[in-house]
């Protein structure tokens, strides 16, 4: 199924099925989402997917709008727009039962965007070095920005030899969707997740972060903060001597983390939340940033 068509737009998707299921079998489904241009989502094609398909569940892989091999428009860049393609991507699937998001980076922000949306669609998420949360408009998503600009003027003056030379394994039309679209625009115009929208998540979240990789990163450095602040239910590693690198790097500390809570909830998906009271769970080594340790958390 290497083409799927949805709100008009042709997206390159790849889904794993589980073993012993059919094609088209009842089974759990868990959707990974990428960031945008700069994020290579071959560590979860190769690093994580086939260990969740192994745990059971239908994995769904895609390719953003205009990333990867997904068409791309003039415009459509905007986290609400996402969110929409993600969503007719899964209508069009055939999913309409709630999906498990596993999101890295930017598209940590699609995937607090989807739940927020459409609650009874989305049935947990894990966030891996995730940025979206954030009480600083304007500034959360800087770092991004100034990454894309500066790829932007290589891809357009420097000529490179391909994308390969830039992405390394990432397939992607670099110089079309930085340059020729709306996507800058579009993701200079962001909003954060603030945290009053944290806690209205009504499903349960595992956050797993570098323990470097908020280090000189604005949406990185509190993220994890707000999470574990706002979240009603939120579980959050930290894994020691990673940045950035999350999930290429470090996918078997990820994978130690990310099983054993996905497979509980694949097989006891949490009943709707009618209210709730703000509480973290917090797993760290050897040490979070702002106060929270292995077996705590400070206020």
């Amino acid at each position: 199924m290497p083409e799927v068509i949805a709100r008009g737009n042709a997206f390159h998707v790849q889904v794993m099925d589980p073993p012993g299921v059919p094609a088209g079998g009842p089974a759990p489904v868990v959707v990974f989402v990428h960031g945008p241009v700069t994020d290579d989502p071959s560590g979860f094609r190769d690093g994580l997917a086939p260990h969740v398909r192994d745990a059971g569940a239908r994995v769904v892989l895609y390719d953003l709008r205009g990333h990867g091999r997904s068409a791309g428009t003039a415009t459509g860049y905007r986290v609400a727009e996402s969110v929409a393609d993600l969503f007719a991507l899964l209508d069009a699937l055939g999913h309409r039962r709630p999906v498990f998001l596993v999101a890295r980076g930017f598209g940590g922000a699609i995937a607090l965007n989807a739940a927020l949306a459409l609650p009874r669609r989305v049935a947990g998420l894990v966030l891996i070095d995730a940025c979206g949360p954030s009480e600083r408009p304007g500034e959360w998503n800087e770092d991004l920005l100034n990454a894309l600009g500066r790829l932007a003027l290589v891809l357009e003056y420097e000529r490179p030899s391909g994308p390969r030379a830039v992405f390394g394994r990432w397939e992607v039309s670099a110089g079309a969707v930085v340059n020729r679209t709306s996507l800058l625009d579009d993701l200079a115009a962001a909003e954060p997740v603030p945290p009053a929208a944290l806690a209205r998540l009504s499903c349960p979240i595992l956050a797993v972060y570098g323990e470097r990789s908020g280090m000189g990163a604005d949406g990185l450095r509190e993220a994890p903060r707000l999470l574990r602040r706002c979240v009603p239910d939120c579980t959050l590693h930290i894994l020691a001597g990673h940045d950035h690198g999350l999930p290429a790097e470090g996918a078997a500390e990820i994978l130690e983390v990310m099983l054993p809570w996905l497979s509980e909830r694949l097989s006891h998906p949490p009943a709707p939340r009618l209210g709730h009271h703000a509480g973290t769970n917090v797993r760290s080594v050897p040490e979070v940033r702002d106060g929270a340790r292995a077996g705590g958390v400070a206020p």
